[in-house]
């Protein structure tokens, strides 16, 4: 290539880069984010009035409970859980995507080196030609080194828009790992709860037994003394099993809860039980947030992020389609040296250069164009409605969350007052037993409500506190949230 030639070149390539910075633009819709007005939380007023302890943080709304050993175990389930492991490996081959389609904006560069050698038939139409030509050979050996490059100019922003959609799909994966830590998070902190609720129940059934005894005691006695009957001593006798038929059940529902709780940890269930097993009242449970709105739902819930980021996605892809009816410009060019002898190949005279450029349009193929350009566009719409439905879902998951705390705890208040009668009933029927007011038959009853009364106390006090915990992860708490929903913004320059 002449000195000439090679300035026209760069001359034209100068134009043809000037020419395309100028007029490039990115067509298609732009993206701008779907507005959802909610009305505020219908059933908070009922939520607020509950919980003893004072608000805390909803990004970290675990240690409101007062719970050292909740704490640890939400921590430990946050560090070595293996579905969020997963899932963090996940957003990794996203962000790796998103990269990848980013880089289709830029020249690509290789280096080739080649070292070939061929054996020319002497029949062939080189060979016949060549072969009595002085000099000739029938083996040729070549060797070239050298960089070569390609670009494709994105004058209509295609490659612009799948890029953004990979981007946008990415910060979709960041925001389901976001979900799986505060499914995570919430999972371990319920499985808790419910252990401390079976140790709570396995405490009362206990207790229960050890009353039983002594009243199986008592009427024995009075059989003894000829107060009594052989009917009596049946019946206490049976009340006295039924306590204790009760502890299997309750047992199996612990070392389940147990292992669950191990798994969600990440490690073979028994490896942290044994920390669990010195029994401790359930924890009381915390305010709910007085000032959440629906806004702040809507940028705290992942899933909503998600779909939201997914439909964002899908509109660049409209583009992305739409910009396949305008023609693709590309440049190539490689510099190298090639030559017949290895001693040369880094000669001055060895020295080979090529550049060119190329246009693609799919100018016959629009019909196939506009029904991707249609499919692309039903995706969006599909998205947009997924998008909706995420909303209304979330706000749904609020509103019952928030009336089953309300409800819970109500029904632990008026349980505890239950309770607290039986127990007077009972004592004032064992006193009457004694002086022989009343038959044995008004004790038992008074003794199997009360054991009733308590278990159902102690499961209920569990349920309020798994029901707060309801509360936080509907809200999106667990995490501490980044503005990520910005939209794309317009392409056109």
């Amino acid at each position: 290539m002449n000195t000439k030639t090679l300035k026209m070149t760069k001359t034209a390539l100068g134009s043809l880069l000037i020419s395309a910075t100028l007029t490039a633009c990115a067509v298609g819709p732009d993206y701008s984010k779907p507005d959802s007005s909610l009305a505020p939380f219908h059933n908070q007023p009922s939520a607020t009035v509950v919980g003893k302890t004072g608000q805390v943080s909803i990004d970290q709304w675990w240690t409101g409970f007062s719970d050292p050993m909740l704490v640890t175990v939400v921590q430990r389930a946050l560090d070595q859980n293996l579905d969020l492991a997963a899932s963090i490996a996940r957003v990794q081959q996203a962000r790796a995507a998103a990269s990848g389609a980013g880089a289709n904006l830029l020249p690509t560069v290789d280096l080739n080196g080649s070292a070939t050698y061929a054996r020319q038939s002497l029949n062939g139409p080189l060979g016949t030609v060549a072969s009595s030509s002085p000099g000739f050979s029938r083996g040729i050996h070549e060797y070239s080194v050298g960089p070569a490059a390609s670009w494709e100019i994105d004058l209509f922003g295609g490659l612009r828009r799948t890029a953004d959609a990979a981007g946008a799909e990415a910060q979709a994966a960041e925001a389901d790992q976001v979900g799986t830590r505060i499914m995570v998070a919430a999972d371990a902190a319920d499985t808790y709860l419910q252990i401390r609720g079976y140790q709570a129940r396995l405490a009362v059934a206990q207790q229960q037994i050890q009353d039983d005894e002594h009243l199986l005691k008592l009427v024995n006695d009075r059989y003894s003394a000829g107060a009594g009957t052989g009917r009596e001593t049946a019946q206490a006798d049976a009340l006295l099993k039924q306590a204790r038929a009760s502890v299997p059940e309750l047992v199996i529902g612990l070392e389940q809860q147990l292992n669950r709780l191990d798994v969600l940890m990440g490690v073979q269930p028994g490896t942290y039980a044994q920390e669990l097993r010195q029994v401790k009242e359930v924890p009381s449970v915390p305010a709910v947030p007085l000032d959440n709105q629906p806004t702040d739902m809507l940028r705290r819930r992942p899933d909503i992020i998600a779909a939201e980021r997914r439909l964002a996605a899908s509109n660049e892809l409209i583009g992305a389609a739409v910009s396949d009816y305008y023609p693709k410009f590309s440049l190539s060019g490689a510099l190298g040296f090639d030559s017949l002898s290895p001693g040369r190949v880094f000669q001055a005279q060895s020295f080979a250069a090529t550049g060119g450029g190329a246009i693609r349009w799919r100018l016959f193929d629009f019909g196939k164009v506009d029904a991707e350009v249609a499919q692309a566009k039903g995706a969006n719409a599909e998205g947009l409605a997924l998008y909706r439905q995420s909303v209304l879902k979330a706000a749904e998951d609020v509103e019952d969350s928030l009336m089953l705390l309300a409800q819970t705890q109500l029904r632990v208040n008026e349980i505890q007052d239950q309770v607290d009668a039986l127990v007077k009933s009972r004592d004032l029927s064992e006193q009457a037993y004694r002086a022989g007011s009343i038959t044995l038959t008004d004790v038992l009853n008074a003794d199997s409500q009360l054991l009733t009364a308590r278990d159902e106390l102690d499961s209920n006090r569990a349920n309020a506190a798994r029901a707060a915990v309801g509360v936080y992860r509907a809200l999106g708490g667990g995490w501490t949230p980044p503005i990520v929903t910005t939209a794309t913004g317009s392409h056109n320059s």
